[in-house]
């Protein structure tokens, strides 16, 4: 995308930001448990749904709906003793007797989001709610003939920080993609605070049905000068329509806030890392932010269609360390590239 297109967006997305937070300092549950999400499409269901476990058609194609690929770390001999996976010191239990709000912060409003986009993010629970096999659905509601909120969606922030002054945050995640249409899994400083000055840290986000993951940083002052500021690496997923992703994002940060290292991962490859940079907040005290958005700026302008668009996370969890251990990352940020400027 031109340079100036990248800047006008993010001049859009600063100014919203920037009035939003200084001043507080993209199936239906089985059995009717929540009625509410029993939303009936207007025209026929989008591919993209959220199937219940008794419906559940899963392609032949390559692993399936739904399935992670495997991590590619070298496999160890036969017969060898399988070592132990990371310390989980954190993960969401996404139970469907648990209130989505016990877990997240359900952010709300339809005020454009600094891009123009059209949603109304709302803590209903047909935009948001877990299922019965313990996941997580952000549901994008799109039906343009109604008399108001013509799009509706969610937009979650955990109440857990990354708490930690090193770890890795990784999910799994079945993105809805579609024309209009750009879901996202990242992280900003916990409120209040000023963007981009404090950071933002984009793991997921795709946008328009064009499979690709864009893994972002920005920082620094909210002018042109600081265009340099602002780091992306593309990186395209042909799987993304129909299988599951394991995304993650790895960080070491020294006791006392200044400078460290960051890895963003995709199935267990690096696609990114940075230096932390100078001036934004200490990691430790950012937050989760999953959510749905649609149309506006970032998707040049396209509307999704009447249906149902679902994100869905099968797991969210934090790790005392990366898969590999941290030997394993110094590696991994050896052979890491940097993002390019937007």
């Amino acid at each position: 995308m031109p340079f100036q297109k990248h800047l006008d967006g993010l001049i859009n997305k600063g100014k919203a930001k920037l009035k939003e937070f200084t001043g507080d300092q993209n199936q239906p549950p089985a059995q009717n448990q929540y009625p509410q999400q029993q939303y009936q499409q207007p025209g026929h269901y989008q591919q993209h749904q959220y199937q219940q476990p008794n419906q559940y058609q899963q392609p032949q194609p390559q692993q399936g709906y739904g399935v992670p690929p495997p991590i590619p770390y070298g496999s160890r001999p036969g017969g060898a003793q399988q070592q132990q996976g990371p310390n989980v010191y954190w993960q969401a239990a996404f139970n469907p007797q648990t209130p989505v709000n016990q877990i997240f912060e359900q952010e709300t409003g339809d005020h454009g989001w600094g891009n123009n986009e059209s949603q109304n993010y709302t803590s209903e629970p047909q935009n948001s709610f877990f299922t019965p096999d313990n996941k997580l659905v952000i549901r994008g509601i799109v039906q343009t003939s109604a008399p108001s909120n013509k799009y509706t969606s969610a937009r979650l922030i955990t109440h857990q920080k990354l708490d930690r002054q090193r770890g890795c945050l990784s999910a799994v995640v079945s993105a809805p993609c579609a024309p209009g249409i750009w879901p996202a899994f990242w992280l900003l400083p916990k409120k209040p605070f000023a963007w981009p000055t404090d950071g933002e840290v984009d793991i997921f986000e795709s946008w328009n049905g064009d499979c690709v993951n864009h893994s972002c940083l920005h920082w620094g002052h909210f002018n042109g000068e600081d265009s340099q500021k602002h780091r992306v690496v593309d990186t395209p997923i042909p799987s993304m329509a129909h299988q599951a992703q394991v995304m993650a994002f790895a960080w070491d940060q020294p006791e006392d806030g200044r400078g460290g290292r960051m890895v963003w991962y995709i199935n267990g490859g690096v696609v990114m890392k940075a230096d932390i940079p100078p001036g934004t907040r200490r990691l430790s005290e950012w937050n989760v932010i999953l959510n749905v958005a649609m149309g506006g700026n970032v998707c040049g302008g396209k509307l999704p269609g009447d249906g149902q668009y679902d994100f869905v996370v099968h797991e969210l969890k934090l790790m005392d360390e990366p898969l590999g251990g941290w030997n394993q990352f110094g590696a991994d940020w050896q052979r890491g590239r940097e993002g390019k400027t937007m």
